[in-house]
């Protein structure tokens, strides 16, 4: 398994697997609204990334450089393929884009859903605290946990 930058090839094959997520089915992503999402960021040269594996796109991780309070990174969205969880992928997506926020703030800050319960165990378990709470943020029944976690030197 690699991780590189994503392109415009890899979006097709992304969009058909996350649209069959429950979590992103409640939320109400569609194939093309993250067609356009994502054509959108690696247009004007977002921070996108895709694990590869033999299998192709194994999951991904959209990082906004600036996008925690105009001031630290921020991680949009991170997906591993469900036939893929458990085999770290997620965490060699977390540990990329953590690398890559170190050349934007000292803290990378996220948001995970209230009852996205296995996120917030993997978040924990790669260092991040919950600090803060957003009711009815993106949902009207879900709260948003603020996430965040100080990037060593």
């Amino acid at each position: 398994m690699i991780v590189r930058p994503m392109v415009a090839a890899d979006i097709a094959e992304l969009a058909q697997w996350m649209v069959a997520v429950p979590l992103w089915q409640r939320y109400g992503l569609t194939v093309s609204g993250i067609t356009r999402q994502f054509e959108a960021a690696i247009a004007t040269q977002g921070q996108l990334y895709v694990a590869e594996c033999d299998a192709g796109c194994c999951g991904f991780a959209w990082m906004l450089p600036l996008g925690g309070f105009g001031r630290s990174p921020y991680l949009k969205q991170i997906g591993v393929h469900p036939q893929f969880t458990g085999k770290q992928i997620g965490a060699a997506l977390l540990e990329h884009v953590e690398q890559q926020a170190r050349n934007y703030g000292k803290h990378l800050f996220l948001l995970v859903s209230d009852f996205n319960l296995d996120a917030q165990r993997f978040y924990k378990r790669q260092g991040y605290q919950q600090v803060g709470t957003i009711p009815a943020y993106v949902l009207p029944d879900v709260a948003e946990l603020i996430f965040c976690k100080a990037l060593a030197e």
